[in-house]
């Protein structure tokens, strides 16, 4: 019985220890994530655009940034470490639009580039952050605008 169990279990484990590999293979470690969210949002901080919306919603940027660490290797590494409802934080913030999304795309595509080692590497991350912009700004319209809204993400920038 206990094999059952197990098996499952070590397929977890070494699908997280290849999908870690594939990242680091290409550049993204651990260290290219702290840097990558600590140059990504101190743009976000100084951009006219999107600088107030998360003023208004972060009074502990170290904090944040933490979270936001954790959160990337759990995208890119697998690596379970991350627990939180990001979509349900986004639901609650008003006035998000598609230009909103496509500048924090554009922002977070510059931060890969200034950072790239590997283009494999820039594709990877920006592919997944391509992809959560998406989700984010799609299920907003959704619960704004209802069904119509499920191609909202459609025309957001690729790196």
């Amino acid at each position: 019985m206990s094999t059952t169990i197990e098996r499952p279990r070590e397929q977890v484990i070494l699908a997280r220890v290849a999908k870690r590999a594939n990242a680091e293979a290409c550049g993204v470690d651990e260290h290219f994530i702290s840097l990558m969210v600590e140059r990504f949002y101190a743009s976000i901080r100084e951009d006219d655009l999107l600088s107030a919306i998360f003023a208004n919603r972060i009074s502990n940027w170290p904090e944040h940034l933490e979270r936001m660490k954790s959160f990337w290797r759990s995208i890119l590494f697998n690596s379970g470490e991350f627990s939180g409802n990001p979509m349900a934080k986004h639901m609650t913030i008003p006035g998000l639009e598609e230009v909103h999304f496509r500048r924090w795309l554009e922002l977070f595509y510059a931060t890969l580039r200034e950072l790239e080692q590997h283009e494999e590497g820039t594709v990877l991350v920006a592919e997944r952050a391509r992809a959560i912009a998406d989700s984010l700004f799609t299920g907003i319209t959704i619960r704004r605008d209802g069904i119509s809204g499920s191609k909202a993400g459609k025309d957001l920038p690729h790196v």
